[in-house]
């Protein structure tokens, strides 16, 4: 079958196949356009990760490391975004020379726990998408190609003679929405697998990040606020 016949076959469908095609190819291109923007978003914070973890770990001082974050107004996400958050309410609470170490310590670890789960919501963001498409469209396809199948029988059903010529080309053109669902569903479903994997490994990554910060948050709790520094 040519690329000819195949417009040829979608052009004599029915218009509910026609719909269902049409609403086919939009989740399709919906699909991707999800897929190649997550795809960059997930390699860029993967890559600003390794490079924040890099500099924090060479044994800089955290308060200019924190200041230099905090002149950008927001711009920061992932594990630099966490670091932000938690050292930010680190310096605020022990400003306050009542509360003890580990209140201080609980607090800062709550204000990291609070910017991981929202770096996981940007994260995930539009996954519930590829995982409705992939899961969705099979049925979607399935549908046109039964309704068109029913339009061709119901149109030869006072035939007193049928022969697969008159049978073959409706049958052709319904089973193409099944095809379309398929085309749409397959990258949807292999995507989100494998994002979600990655989401995953980031989140994990963040919450060991979040323990390794109270460690050494909970060493300088005692310690003078103008000094705060990575000990050990």
């Amino acid at each position: 079958m040519n690329e000819l016949s195949v417009f040829e076959l979608i052009g004599h469908a029915s218009l509910i196949v026609q719909l269902v095609m049409a609403l086919l190819l939009a989740a399709s291109v919906t699909s991707w356009m999800i897929i190649l923007r997550k795809r960059s978003e997930l390699i860029r914070t993967r890559l600003d990760a390794d490079r924040f973890e890099e500099e924090f770990w060479t044994g800089g001082d955290l308060t200019a490391m924190y200041r230099r974050l905090e002149s950008h107004k927001g711009a920061a996400h992932g594990v630099a975004s966490i670091f932000e958050s938690g050292f930010r309410e680190f310096g605020r609470l022990r400003q306050h020379g009542a509360i003890g170490a580990d209140q201080i310590i609980e607090g800062s670890r709550r204000a990291m726990r609070a910017a991981l789960l929202k770096e996981t919501d940007r994260l995930e963001k539009s996954l519930a998408m590829l995982a409705t498409i992939g899961s969705t469209s099979p049925y979607v396809g399935l549908f046109g190609t039964v309704w068109g199948i029913m339009s061709v029988f119901y149109g030869l059903g006072n035939a007193a003679q049928v022969t697969l010529a008159q049978v073959g080309p409706g049958i052709s053109e319904a089973l193409i929405a099944t095809a379309m669902g398929l085309f749409a569903a397959i990258p949807a479903v292999i995507f989100y697998n494998r994002y979600a994997d990655q989401v995953s490994r980031l989140e994990l990554r963040y919450d060991t990040f979040v323990e390794e910060l109270s460690t050494i948050l909970q060493r300088s709790a005692t310690s003078r606020p103008a000094a705060t520094g990575k000990e050990g």
